[in-house]
């Protein structure tokens, strides 16, 4: 009997359970169909990096190192964002693998008793190094995240609060990051040019103008910049008569120039049109006012500029609003006006390089650890990598003319270098500015060979506060076309160089 009555019991249990069950999958079921279940488990995190370009992947690495528990955020699918995927990264390959064949093809390698028949372009083959390079570093930040516990999160990051980042995956799916601090790096995007749509086939933004099926017979730059230049660089050594439209900057053109590339200056775009044959006729006219013009491509590459990519980030929903060049307001230390939202790189003020934002990125990090803060943009050194290369750090003569420094200059050219001259490679000059009175440099602008390399030499000086006599009495391996850098310094703070 009394076995009995606890088996009874038992039944009564399972019963019990049974219907408790059923009646929990059939509210499942109902709240389903109301509202389907597509959020994710939530994360917490210390630092939510918004991005993951330069600055934003730099940024997660140092926070990670630094101890924080830290997520990046990506809404694309490789890591890396426009610097590695679709920027400084492919173009600098194309750029040295059509140099080469530059060389290869015209009468460089003839001149110096290397003679080749049978020469030919494979261009899918090029564009293949091209990728493979992109692709071996994309993964390599993949593994760094993984080395220093960086938690990836794939999705469009949305702030959707002053401690919380949201990421939307394509799929529609959610991942909510509850976190004590949010780091916007999300870099910038192509400016469209109005009247002008970009299909990247035929009109092509500096993305497109990366990966073309076939070298274009002819091409139009406009708004022929540092990106203009570069990617024009690239196709006019490939074959293509490649014309900018409106470029400054001319010793640098002069050189160009000579190499085959032409320049519209002073000139206005009124617009495009693709005509029957599948040419594109661009509308010009003098800035100045003047008689209409119509030049013809093949492939109208438009490169007018990058501006913030900021748009949907949900800033204006914790108050945070624009600038009027749609830039992320921040103080010294990169916070926002919400304490706990930072933002670097192209959404705020200064240039838009992927050195400075992740300069940015590790010492706004380091200072959400409780670090210094310091950045000096004067000492963030620019390039062109065209060949030759163009670099410069620090003030321009104009510059100091307008702030009233009293200033000396020092010029070295290539020609008189024993490097350059063993290379049979000597267009460009280096030109430093220092200050009058106390010898400081002030400046450097090389345009030659190596000058993006060479160039680190003067931001690190210029950090330190060297003077030019500094720099002249360092002993300068021989030869080196870095030799022409200490003869500029010998001249600007001696006023005469040694062998020119």
């Amino acid at each position: 009997k009394h076995t009995h009555t606890n088996t009874h019991c038992g039944c009564r249990k399972k019963t019990e359970m049974r219907r408790i069950q059923e009646d929990l999958t059939a509210t499942l079921v109902i709240l389903s169909a109301i509202s389907p279940i597509s959020t994710l488990s939530n994360l917490d995190a210390d630092v939510t990096v918004v991005g993951s370009g330069p600055g934003g992947y730099v940024a997660a690495i140092k926070a990670a190192q630094l101890g924080f528990k830290t997520v990046c955020v990506e809404k694309n699918a490789s890591l890396g964002g426009t610097c590695l995927n679709v920027g400084c990264i492919p173009s600098k390959a194309l750029l040295n693998n059509s140099y080469l064949y530059h060389m290869a093809h015209g009468k460089d390698f003839e001149s110096r008793g290397i003679e080749i028949s049978g020469l030919s372009l494979n261009l899918e083959k090029m564009m293949a190094q091209k990728s493979g390079a992109v692709k071996a570093l994309t993964g390599g930040i993949a593994h760094l995240f993984k080395q220093n516990k960086v938690t990836h999160v794939s999705g469009f990051g949305r702030v959707t609060g002053k401690n919380q980042v949201t990421a939307v995956a394509d799929d529609g799916s959610e991942q909510v990051i509850n976190t004590k601090n949010i780091l916007i790096a999300t870099g910038s995007e192509v400016t469209p040019f109005p009247g002008i749509p970009i299909d990247e086939d035929s009109i092509v933004s500096s993305t497109g103008a990366l990966s073309l099926k076939k070298v274009p017979e002819e091409m139009i730059v406009i708004g022929a910049g540092v990106i203009g230049v570069e990617l024009g660089s690239v196709w006019q050594r490939l074959g293509s008569k490649v014309t900018a439209v409106e470029f400054l900057g001319h010793t640098f053109q002069r050189i160009l120039q000579k190499q085959g590339f032409k320049f519209k200056l002073g000139t206005k775009v009124l617009g495009a049109t693709k005509r029957p044959d599948g040419k594109i006729d661009v509308a010009v006219e003098a800035a100045a006012g003047g008689k209409n013009e119509t030049l013809t491509c093949d492939v109208l590459l438009v490169c007018i500029g990058r501006r913030p990519f900021t748009e949907n980030l949900g800033l204006d929903s914790v108050g945070i609003e624009l600038d009027n060049r749609g830039r992320i307001p921040v103080n010294n230390r990169f916070q926002t006006k919400v304490p706990s939202i930072y933002a670097i790189g192209d959404v705020v003020a200064g240039p838009m390089l992927a050195h400075k934002a992740e300069d940015e990125g590790i010492i706004t990090v380091e200072g959400m650890a409780g670090g210094a803060v310091h950045i000096d943009y004067n000492c963030v050194p620019s390039v062109i990598y065209t060949h030759p290369e163009v670099a410069w750090v620090g003030k321009t003569e104009e510059q100091l003319k307008e702030e009233g420094v009293p200033y000396k200059v020092g010029k070295f050219p290539f020609a008189a270098n024993s490097r350059a001259k063993t290379n049979a490679d000597t267009d460009g000059m280096v030109k430093i500015l220092s200050h009058k009175e106390t010898d400081r440099m002030l400046g450097a602008h090389i345009v030659g060979s190596g000058a993006g390399e060479m160039i680190n030499e003067a931001a690190l000086a210029m950090e330190y506060g060297a003077s030019c006599e500094d720099i002249a009495r360092v002993c300068h391996a021989h030869p080196t076309v870095s030799e022409a850098f200490r003869e500029a310094n010998l001249a600007a703070s001696f006023g005469k160089a040694i062998n020119f």
